[in-house]
């Protein structure tokens, strides 16, 4: 069974699950539904990628090595309203209450038939008919994720490709640290020490325009590390930060 899009490209999926086998059975059934499939094992991972590059959907597994299906949910609910299907060997029913409630759109456990489970995501896609793209405001800031325009107090602002590229990484992780490798990714595709002083340079051309100490969540500095937009919610660690870098770091 292949799904019918819209769209000229395949349609594409975040999978988020810790165990290789079931990755492995996931890709074969979803690839061969026409769809594009990036695969993390992680949380953190798959949060870092449904940031930078917002998939049409999120398949989950509700245990992972370092956090929950739910708690997955939750973050990416903060922000996003593309389509979250859980599917994992978890069968009991107050888990699965607790992933809904979490924002999950749909909930399949393993072992799982392949054909019904591509049926149920063709059905999310279907609903989804526009690509998952908010409009997030920051003080006198407003991003239009969708329109890739940025204005502040209601004129736009020029910016740069890799200028808008590093501000649309931070602002979908508004309060969480972004590192240098994890900002260099997004704007090159890889990250590289030599780099480092480039991505200073484009950093400091994006504060100046726009006027960051009046934004609600200013960008700051970790020196070393790498970059954070303030949530005035839940203000930054300032706990002493580890000597290597980790793709990113969330804040405490």
């Amino acid at each position: 069974m292949v799904i019918d899009h819209p769209n000229a490209t395949a349609p594409s999926v975040l999978l988020c699950d810790s165990e290789l086998q079931s990755i492995r059975v996931l890709k074969a059934v979803l690839r061969a539904a026409g769809l594009s499939v990036c695969a993390m094992q992680t949380a953190e991972e798959a949060l870092t990628r449904a940031a930078l590059h917002i998939p049409d959907l999120a398949i989950i597994e509700m245990d992972l090595v370092d956090s929950s299906g739910t708690e997955v949910c939750q973050r990416l609910r903060e922000w996003s309203s593309m389509p979250l299907v859980i599917v994992s060997h978890v069968s009991d029913e107050n888990r699965i209450v607790d992933a809904f409630a979490a924002g999950a759109d749909d909930y399949v456990t393993k072992p799982f038939r392949p054909r019904e489970l591509v049926a149920r995501l063709g059905a999310h896609l279907r609903r989804a008919t526009t690509r998952d793209e908010p409009v997030i405001v920051s003080g006198e800031v407003q991003v239009d994720l969708a329109a890739q325009v940025v204005r502040r107090d209601g004129r736009e602002i020029r910016l740069t490709p890799t200028e808008y590229k590093l501000l649309s990484a931070l602002v979908r992780n508004r309060g969480r640290l972004l590192t240098h490798d994890a900002l260099l990714r997004q704007v090159r595709g890889a990250a590289r020490a030599e780099d480092r002083q480039t991505l200073r340079a484009h950093m400091a051309n994006l504060r100046r325009k726009l006027a960051a100490p009046s934004l609600t969540g200013p960008i700051r500095t970790y020196p070393g590390v790498g970059y954070l937009l303030e949530d005035d919610a839940s203000p930054p660690s300032t706990e002493r930060l580890p000597a290597t870098d980790p793709y990113l770091l969330r804040a405490a």
